[in-house]
């Protein structure tokens, strides 16, 4: 890729296109985090709602542990976030061009560990350290995707997610509706009696693409992520930190220059 293409992919100037762009890139990545981690641990890690409702489950039947690690989990997705909003706005305050790139690249490192400790836990599975590296992989897990999700938040500002479809698939919904929406209804009747027109109910059909290509990649990911690590084990992660650090290098790397003069 140019490298003017991957500036503006995760610099500091920012374009609706980019964010588009890095949006569909990292849905592609969540997805197979997503679904790999799940091969891993036997969790999906993205999304908080089902965590939540899982740990009130488990108060109220008395599973105590299983709250806990959930608690943990929760826990670990907004620190990831915290982490995120630290980073940025801290790169922000001294106008640097990895403002957005920092989380990018802290997320890659971070993939390179769970790769670390996912071998890690197949090596040691039949002894007490599973117990405690499989929470530790789990949580680790959970704060790659609250740094994740906050990044691409932050850049589309509240615009697009990239590690839980829910959101997504509502909005999805929304736009599929307004365009099947028949306009039949052109005036209503107006306080000085006559008829008002009324504005058409349209579909925003370049917003719809983005929904649809970000589930697309999402699932796609998935299913790369899948096979991957069935083929590969945790060596799965290195192309996905691989391609972080790819996107995130340059503005990165801009920064240092600019100490060095």
């Amino acid at each position: 890729m140019p490298a003017n293409y991957l500036r503006g992919l995760t610099g500091r100037t920012r374009t609706r296109s980019a964010n588009r762009q890095l949006g569909a890139l990292l849905a592609l990545t969540a997805g197979a985090i997503n679904a790999g981690g799940f091969l891993a641990v036997q969790r999906y890690t993205s999304h908080m709602t089902g965590i939540v409702s899982a740990v009130a489950d488990d108060l109220v039947l008395g599973q105590w542990v299983l709250a806990a690690a959930g608690l943990l989990s929760l826990v670990s997705f907004v620190v990831g976030a915290m982490t995120t909003a630290v980073l940025t706005n801290w790169a922000r305050r001294r106008a640097m061009h990895s403002e957005y790139a920092l989380a990018l690249l802290l997320e890659a490192v971070l993939l390179l560990m769970f790769g670390l400790l996912g071998s890690q836990l197949a090596l040691w599975s039949a002894t007490l350290m599973q117990h405690a590296l499989l929470p530790a992989t789990v949580m680790l897990l959970c704060f790659i995707m609250g740094l994740q999700n906050a990044v691409v938040t932050k850049i589309s500002r509240a615009e697009i997610r990239t590690t839980h479809m829910t959101g997504v698939i509502t909005d999805l919904g929304i736009e599929l509706g307004r365009l099947a929406y028949w306009n039949r209804t052109r005036s209503m009747p107006a306080a000085n009696g006559l008829d008002a027109p009324l504005p058409p109910v349209l579909a925003d059909r370049e917003r719809l693409a983005m929904l649809g290509l970000i589930l697309g990649l999402f699932f796609l990911g998935g299913v790369l992520g899948a096979l991957a690590f069935k083929r590969f084990g945790f060596g799965a992660t290195v192309p996905l930190a691989l391609l972080l650090i790819a996107l995130a290098a340059l503005p990165v790397l801009d920064d240092l220059r600019a100490q060095r003069v």
